[in-house]
């Protein structure tokens, strides 16, 4: 309760809109755009807003101290970029372990402009068998939240063109850094 009100605080003086509702069901959650730190307390806002429990991937560095422990707590999953080993894998078992599992997940897997969005979340979906849903910041409308959920086809180009047709009119704190958004496989 404390949380929630917490929450409701600070969408009031930061003058910001939650919007969306939790699926009751597994499913990959797409965080985009991504062009800020300040994304994060958003993330921080709706978990505490919708009393949910998001598990969300962070490149490894963010989990050292004095962090490390607490952002674990909060639901992160630490991974070395330069040796992602087999995450697919591991986080669609995480999906068989636990029910229901929403994985927060930042495919620009930066806050700088890059040209393809890291294609792990499709990945990880399509190997879990989870829909995609559509999680967003539009610092343009000052709303956040949940969007589109997106049964994943394997047609990678029809799946990211429902998304991209979601995410258009979304713009982060710092548009210019955001890319295209477009996975490699699609020029495959």
């Amino acid at each position: 309760m404390v949380r929630e009100l917490l929450a409701d605080l600070y969408l009031r003086l930061a003058h910001w809109e939650l919007v969306g509702e939790v699926p009751g069901t597994s499913a990959v959650i797409i965080g985009a755009p991504h062009t800020s730190n300040w994304d994060f307390p958003k993330l921080v806002a709706a978990k505490w807003k919708w009393r949910f429990r998001p598990r969300w991937i962070g490149k490894h560095t963010l989990f050292r101290r004095p962090f490390g422990a607490l952002f674990r707590r909060m639901g992160g999953i630490p991974v070395n970029r330069e040796r992602p080993g087999h995450l697919v894998e591991q986080m669609a078992s995480l999906f068989a372990s636990q029910v229901p599992v929403h994985l927060v997940i930042t495919p620009e897997g930066t806050r700088s402009p890059a040209p393809y969005w890291k294609s792990g979340f499709y990945h990880i979906a399509r190997r879990a068998n989870v829909p995609v849903v559509t999680g967003f910041v539009d610092y343009g409308k000052r709303r956040f939240g949940l969007g589109a959920t997106v049964e994943l086809t394997g047609d990678v180009v029809s799946d990211m063109n429902g998304i991209r047709r979601f995410y258009q009119d979304k713009r982060g704190r710092r548009p210019e850094n955001q890319g295209p958004i477009r996975l490699a496989e699609e020029e495959r």
